[in-house]
């Protein structure tokens, strides 16, 4: 079994697109309104050509992707990197793909490359399991911001990447 850790090109939008739509049916049938959940090919091309996208490829497939986001999303909140558009291929379920991406991200892009303390995601309180296996992951929930779309409570949670004190929320010390 071959493991390849690389970042996207347009090369994989299809196997993307797949991966992504069937990994966020969760996210449909509980009505939140994600970019990556209604996904079209277009918008999976975009999100290659203007952030920075990774996947986790096994024997040549991509099993899972995780998107480091140029958007800016957080920037009035945190000048800490975001991620977003977290898949795993539903059939690969269970077998730690997604985990070994976000280790590999985390560690490699996040802290190695951009030299970050710690990095930021969002996800919604209403989810049945992801605020839970974040914070498994050692993501901590920093603010709680309700956008009045449906979505209900959504969390922007961090982890901390090294034992380096930093200052986070425009100016407050970890």
């Amino acid at each position: 079994m071959s493991e390849v850790y690389r970042q996207a090109g347009e090369k994989d939008a299809q196997q993307l697109l797949d991966v992504t739509y069937r990994a966020y049916q969760l996210i449909r049938e509980l009505g939140l309104h994600w970019p990556a959940a209604n996904a079209d090919l277009a918008l999976i091309q975009d999100n290659i050509a203007t952030n920075e996208c990774y996947v986790l490829e096994i024997d040549g497939n991509v099993e899972a992707t995780i998107t480091l986001s140029k958007s800016g999303e957080v920037k009035a909140v945190t000048d800490l990197p975001f991620v977003k558009w977290f898949a795993v291929n539903p059939e690969r379920s269970g077998k730690g793909y997604g985990g070994k991406l976000l280790d590999w991200v985390e560690e490699h892009i996040i802290h190695g490359k951009l030299g970050a303390p710690a990095v930021t995601l969002a996800t919604a309180q209403k989810h049945p399991w992801l605020v839970a296996m974040y914070e498994r992951r050692g993501y901590e929930r920093i603010l709680e911001l309700d956008a009045q779309n449906g979505d209900g409570i959504m969390y922007l949670m961090r982890k901390t990447l090294t034992a380096q004190p930093y200052y986070n929320l425009k100016g407050i010390e970890r």
